[in-house]
């Protein structure tokens, strides 16, 4: 395959941030008006929404395509933004092991407590994810 067709390795790999998570959010919000506006609409009369699947080379436990590129040093099991447009309206987020395994967590507060950025939690998710 051709390398000018693959994604640049710096636009593929972005770390989650409280910024990031404020997104996601938006929109879900954006997504929830848009449902409550059509709502008294008449069914036919509504918008054909994109039914989106969730991408079967991006699946948890599965190793990352080599189409994406090398993952960078610095963000060897850390969170990062998930790829899969499915996702996009999702509170999670991936996180990728040396060995490319691909794990997807949620960004809810993990036992009501431990938020998606809480030192705790990244401890704890870098010992799941540790091969």
């Amino acid at each position: 395959m051709d390398p000018l067709f693959w994604p640049s390795e710096t636009n593929s790999f972005r770390r989650f941030t409280p910024a990031s998570l404020a997104a996601i959010e938006e929109r879900i919000a954006n997504k929830k008006n848009k449902q409550v506006k059509f709502k008294g609409k008449n069914k036919h009369q509504g918008v054909e929404e994109d039914k989106l699947a969730p991408q079967l080379d991006l699946k948890i436990c599965k190793k990352l395509p080599s189409l994406y590129g090398d993952i960078p040093a610095e963000l060897v099991g850390e969170p990062l933004e998930d790829f899969d447009p499915y996702y996009s309206d999702h509170k999670t987020f991936m996180v990728i092991n040396r060995r490319r395994t691909i794990f997807r967590f949620t960004a809810a507060p993990a036992l009501f407590i431990f938020g998606p950025f809480n030192p705790i939690r990244k401890t704890a998710i870098k010992i799941l994810i540790h091969s």
